[in-house]
């Protein structure tokens, strides 16, 4: 197993079934292990909303039992937003995440509970997990819908193993200007101003320049961008002369 193995147990909706499977499909899991689901097995309306995710249900472990279900893991972590009185190591999905990668690289085999939609996990099933994940949410409101949760874990999965950059600048079908084409623009530019006597009075004339330059560099000028503000300039250098 190169990723977590999900573990729904006792879902009382198909469609929640199908809406995790989609939501754990999505970001790549694709181990989903089921315990007595209510509406029986297979169930219909899990295939409708898995949406393009239905071979992980039909590659679902359905089981009787969570003793069934977790057997042959060597790390258990359990998701619930009530506090348990229990001495456990308490993640966030993120921590877990993480957690959850480094076990793995290491050649362990690893779960995370999720408990049925109207009361979550019980004790008995919290007591079988090593660790407990509990979602920083708005404390009015803890409850999370199972698909939710299951999604919103495996999200946190995936960044640990996707390496897409937090932000990245992107220029469409053109290309970032070379620095020589923005040195020739801010000479069009700084020319051109020269002759209308926008540089004035004389002593401020460095610094000026030196400003005018320095907002030509920090911006994140493409070719394209270049091209065009050349053009502006030109055509204001014509419409002068007229």
């Amino acid at each position: 197993m190169n990723d977590p193995a999900f573990i729904l147990i006792e879902p009382q909706m198909g469609e929640n079934i199908g809406a995790a499977a989609r939501g754990m499909w999505n970001f790549g899991l694709r181990h989903m292990r089921i315990t007595t689901p209510r509406d029986g097995w297979p169930n219909p309306k899990a295939v409708a909303m898995a949406s393009g995710a239905g071979s992980l249900l039909d590659e679902a472990m359905v089981v009787p039992t969570t003793a069934d279900a977790v057997g042959d893991l060597h790390y258990l972590y359990a998701t619930t937003a009530r506090p348990r009185e229990m001495t456990k190591t308490v993640f966030t999905p993120e921590g877990a995440a993480q957690d959850m990668a480094t076990r793995i690289v290491a050649g362990e085999k690893v779960g995370v509970l999720f408990g049925p939609e109207r009361a979550g996990l019980s004790n008995d099933d919290v007591v079988r997990a090593n660790a407990i994940i509990t979602v920083p949410v708005n404390p009015e409101f803890s409850s999370l819908n199972l698909a939710q949760c299951v999604l919103l874990m495996s999200y946190e999965w995936r960044r640990q193993r996707d390496a897409t950059p937090a932000e990245a600048y992107h220029t469409g079908k053109t290309e970032m200007a070379e620095a020589i084409e923005v040195d020739r623009l801010i000479d069009h530019v700084t020319t051109d101003l020269n002759d209308t006597g926008f540089f004035f009075p004389e002593n401020k004339r460095f610094s000026m320049m030196t400003n005018l330059a320095n907002i030509f560099r920090r911006a994140p000028l493409t070719d394209q961008d270049v091209r065009t503000l050349r053009g502006v300039v030109r055509a204001l250098s014509e419409k002068r002369r007229f």
